[in-house]
């Protein structure tokens, strides 16, 4: 089994969205390395550092001095729950049918997520 899981090609994004998940846990600026043991360490210290870079130049990810030399501390831009909805939004983005994506959804959505959307539509409506 773990064969397969170090001979498994991650799909596209998820890395990012691994080191990203770290970030956010932490509560705190993280070096390379300290994202590198986070995630197992099962990653090149170079890869962890590339994808750190993709995700400044995304604006994903914010970096300053680490305090411990010349390297660099990283930390999110913004939290989890913008970031979400974020992309959701971008889903909608260019759709030619709003109200299908939404209606599909909403459709897929448990019954306690209807709840919440209901009572927070309400709230912006008051």
């Amino acid at each position: 089994m773990a064969d397969e899981e170090a001979g498994r090609r991650r799909a596209r994004g998820e890395l990012e969205a691994e080191v990203m998940t770290t970030l956010w846990a932490a509560h705190e600026p993280l070096t390379p390395a300290d994202v590198q043991a986070a995630l197992g360490g099962d990653l090149a210290y170079n890869t962890v550092q590339t994808i750190l870079i993709r995700l400044l130049e995304k604006g994903q990810v914010r970096r300053g001095p680490a305090g411990r030399g010349r390297g660099h501390a990283y930390w999110p831009a913004q939290d989890a729950a913008s970031a979400a909805a974020g992309r959701m939004r971008a889903a909608l983005d260019g759709r030619p049918d709003r109200r299908a994506v939404l209606q599909q959804f909403a459709a897929g959505l448990a019954a306690d997520d209807v709840d919440v959307l209901r009572a927070l539509l309400e709230e912006r409506e008051s």
